[in-house]
Formats: C-alpha cells, structure tokens, sequence
C-alpha cells in the first residue's frame, strides 16, 4: 500500500457516563466511527482510561483502576475491536505486573494482535510507576511503528535507538495540563520527524476528571513529517489549537511513497540518513 489513513482523537477524560461499561463504549465507538469511515489506525490519549477513576474507591485508586480495566473491559474491548485490517492503540492504562509493579501501559490491538508499549520515562508525578523496559516495533500494512508515550518523544536518547531501525511512523498518546507540556510535546515530535525521517502523530487527553493523575487537561492533535525534497508540495505540520475539553479528531493520509523518496535521495541533506561520529566534548578555557 502506498497510503495509510489515520485518525488521531482527542479524549475528554470527564465526559460523562453512568458506569465503566458506558465510558468503554464512547471510546469504542470513536475507534469504530473512525474505522467505518475509512482510517486504519486510531490513536487515543494518554490515560484516556483514567476516565473509570471515578467508579472506583479506597486508597489505591490507580491500581483500582487497572483491575477494572484489564479484568472487566480490556477483554470486551479485545473482542469488540479486533478487525482484519484495523490497529488502534487505545491511549494507556495503569497496568499491574505480576511483581505488583505499576506500569503506564498503551494496549495496542493489531490486525486482531494483541501488543503493548510501556511508558519508559516517568514523570515525577507518576511516582508510583515503574518505567517500561524495552521500546517495541511493529508492523502493520507494511508500515513499521513505534509508540513513545508522552515525555518519551521528549527524550532525545530513546529516539536515537530508533535511528536506523527503518521506522515509519511514530504515535504518541499524551496527557497534560498546561500550553508548556502541549507545546513540549509537538516541538519535540516535530524534531523527531525531521532527524529520524518518519512520520509523528500526537493525540492529547482533554477534559477534567477526579484524578490526581489527571484531574485537568489540555490539549489537542499534531501531525509532522520530514523536511525533506519529497514533502516539499505537502503540508509538514499539522496542529489543532489546544483546548481544555471534548472530543475532535484530525484525519491523516500517510503517503509511504514520499517516506521512500525521502530515504533513498541520498544527494539531499538528510539528519536521518547521516551515522553520527562520536563526539569529543572539551571545555575551553
């Protein structure tokens, strides 16, 4: 294939629902709505699953969440959007491991597989986390991704081991609560597109929920390819303004072919195809 469609959603953390089951099916439903309207990969938010915090009590909320998740919703949700054709990575959820470890954890349902990605930098308010232990890359339609969670496309050293490792795009579910952590986010996957060649698409939670995850949102939706000769006809940036609540979508077609041109018009100046030397830092007196 030479194009992929992609739809990338905001996700109103507070919008209203009556129970768990019924916040599942208005997330469901905006993955559906995009797959029958012609995308083949949604992304939603980061913590967009904070949105059961309020139908859960005591102490250990967070974790109370992951149980409601993964035990209760995660296997309706694995049958529900299992389609031949279709991926989606359905924002991140807390996770507990075996060891009782928390992790920020993205499900990601693929041609029916079901795959994941932890978040592998934490932010200090996810004291509670662990950080994930490996950034994983799949395929899909002949398109290689990667997922990098909030403050993870914001960390030059996990982009640079993708360099060379043929990624074409890379998702990013986000979540936060002020213009700074949304302008951070889209300058730093701006520059992501640009020195590893691919394409970027960011998706931010909205809205304001009993969370103290999460208790306010803002945000919006970003798209970016290379700077390169191939894309010049074509719009390199794209992004919605920020706003503070509801649900919008930015649809995308992805053209591989451009990626290809980009990668093999080796007389162009190129960050992407460049093997960096090492670096001696000396301090001058």
């Amino acid at each position: 294939m030479d194009t992929l469609n992609l739809d990338l959603w905001t996700c109103d953390v507070g919008a209203k629902a009556n129970a768990p089951e019924e916040y599942a099916q208005l997330l469901a439903q905006k993955v559906l709505q995009s797959w029958d309207g012609g995308a083949d990969v949604v992304l939603l938010p980061e913590y967009a699953w904070m949105g059961l915090e309020r139908f859960v009590s005591g102490p250990r909320k967070v974790r109370a969440v992951a149980e409601l998740f993964w035990n209760q919703l995660w296997p309706i949700l694995r049958v529900t959007l299992s389609r031949s054709g279709k991926a989606v990575v359905l924002g991140t959820a807390p996770f507990v491991l075996p060891d009782g470890t928390l992790r920020n954890r993205a499900p990601i349902l693929c041609d029916g597989r079901e795959l994941h990605q932890d978040k592998l930098q934490l932010t200090p308010w996810e004291s509670a986390f662990g950080g994930g232990e490996a950034l994983h890359l799949w395929k899909f339609k002949g398109v290689t991704f990667a997922v990098l969670v909030c403050l993870d496309i914001e960390i030059p050293e996990t982009a640079t081991v993708l360099r060379g490792r043929g990624v074409d795009c890379i998702l990013v579910p986000s979540a936060t609560e002020s213009i700074l952590g949304v302008e951070r986010i889209n300058r730093c996957a701006s520059a992501r597109a640009v020195e590893l060649g691919c394409c970027v698409g960011v998706a931010h939670l909205t809205g304001v929920a009993e969370s103290q995850l999460v208790d306010q949102n803002m945000g919006g939706l970003g798209w970016y390819v290379p700077s390169q000769g191939a894309f010049v006809e074509k719009k390199r940036e794209r992004r919605t303004d920020a706003v503070l609540q509801g649900f919008e979508v930015l649809s995308i077609t992805m053209e591989q072919n451009l990626l290809r041109q980009s990668r093999a018009n080796t007389a162009e100046t190129n960050p992407a195809n460049l093997t960096p030397t090492p670096l001696t830092l000396r301090d001058l007196e």
